[in-house]
């Protein structure tokens, strides 16, 4: 189904926009829980902090490249087959992690699996969702941006209960599952595709061209290493709040609050920082 003029900033925008949250919130638990079972993982394979931080780190790197890899082919072929193959992928990896023998394994799992199965959810969500929108286009792709950081808030709270349950590779394996089975039809739910043509208008156009002083490819730089910056500085609490409050003593479900409290601050400043965008511009 085609989307039309009629769409932008319509009823289906909006509706789109809540299906886009609540994808990512499920889509990006790898990303998330990982964090919460670094503990586990370091005293089950008996490795050091360090090792035990690779998982993450792999996480990161199909992640990005999976930003780039998915969004390419959502370029092509629109939003619902690069990302229903990417969720199957999420899937699979979420649940072969829960059988790794091998620290290797698990840290394999998560970046080739997991990281490049969740990047559907964020670069490629948030770039979908900004064709829907023109009066509130900073407000819908933070929003967007901010099932992400919901995701973080969200699963480090459910996580410890999981572990207590099923053990962490328990927990993998359902999270697996579930992911699987919610995520599919919500992805179906995001079949209509626009034209590109349609979504920017000729103002549109002419007012992009007038703000951009750089070229396109200058900005994407510039932006690239601004975002590096950003997140090496939040990467390390991140990713190790969690097991620093175990070596304190505080146990795992204390940390996880932690993280989840530092994520729905990021949710707040995201939401505001759209909002502001829409009023004065991004820039």
């Amino acid at each position: 189904m085609q989307g039309t003029a009629a769409d932008i900033d319509g009823q289906y925008a909006w509706y789109r926009l809540g299906v886009s949250i609540l994808l990512a919130t499920i889509g990006c638990a790898g990303m998330w829980i990982v964090v919460v079972v670094m503990p586990e993982v370091q005293a089950e394979f008996g490795i050091d902090r360090a090792q035990a931080s690779l998982p993450f780190t792999a996480t990161m790197i199909g992640f990005a490249a999976g930003n780039v890899i998915v969004g390419r082919a959502i370029d092509r072929m629109g939003y619902f087959l690069p990302a229903l193959v990417a969720s199957m992928a999420l899937s699979a990896g979420l649940i072969l992690a829960s059988l790794s023998a091998t620290s290797w394994q698990f840290s394999l799992a998560q970046g080739a699996l997991i990281g490049l199965g969740s990047s559907e959810m964020f670069g490629p969500l948030i770039a979908d969702i900004s064709h829907w929108f023109r009066k509130r286009r900073g407000l819908a792709v933070t929003a967007a941006a901010s099932g992400n950081y919901l995701s973080g808030a969200i699963w480090p709270i459910i996580m410890p209960n999981l572990m207590e349950s099923y053990g962490w590779r328990g927990a993998y394996a359902a999270i697996g599952v579930f992911c699987a089975v919610t995520m599919v039809p919500l992805l179906l739910m995001l079949r209509r595709r626009i034209d590109h043509n349609v979504a920017m208008s000729a103002s549109a156009q002419q007012q992009t061209q007038s703000i951009a002083a750089i070229s396109p490819r200058a900005l994407q730089a510039l932006l690239v290493i601004a975002g590096f910056g950003c997140c090496m500085a939040m990467s390390m609490p991140q990713v190790h709040i969690v097991a620093y409050c175990m070596d304190l003593g505080y146990g795992i479900a204390r940390g996880s609050e932690m993280l989840s409290l530092m994520l729905v601050g990021g949710v707040v400043s995201r939401l505001v920082s759209g909002v502001v965008a829409d009023r004065i511009g991004g820039i």
